[in-house]
């Protein structure tokens, strides 16, 4: 069974920077959008950001200026690159992927494939 494998969650101080990865655990997605959303505690989850196969991104209002997705030359692993973290930043942050024709890339029910999650936790 295919799963997103994320990493690069933890702990750390305002004004601070992680990055995460998440990647499929058997093969690469040909064609497909990745997204990075959010929950925090008593929250919905939220989008974040996604980038379409042909490299197109978007973002959050949110996160803009401080947030950056890609993907590896190869295309088989999605990074979020999270700087000037802020505590309102915390919250448990998963990958998605998203096959789905027209994409809409704030929309979770879009994506069809999820990651386990992985915390992010900012400290003022």
């Amino acid at each position: 069974q295919v799963q997103l494998v994320e990493s690069g969650g933890g702990l750390v101080q305002a004004g601070g920077s992680l990055r995460l990865s998440c990647a499929p655990s058997v093969r690469t997605f040909s064609g497909t959008a990745m997204g990075w959303f959010r929950q925090a505690p008593g929250k919905e989850r939220e989008f974040v950001t996604a980038i379409r196969w042909g490299g197109s991104t978007y973002y959050a209002d949110s996160v803009k200026g401080r947030f950056t997705i890609s993907r590896d030359a190869a295309k088989t692993t999605v990074y979020l690159q999270m700087n000037t973290l802020k505590p309102e930043d915390t919250a448990v942050y998963y990958c998605a992927s998203n096959r789905r024709s027209p994409f809409y890339p704030t929309d979770p029910t879009g994506y069809d494939l999820w990651g386990q999650g992985t915390q992010v936790t900012v400290s003022s």
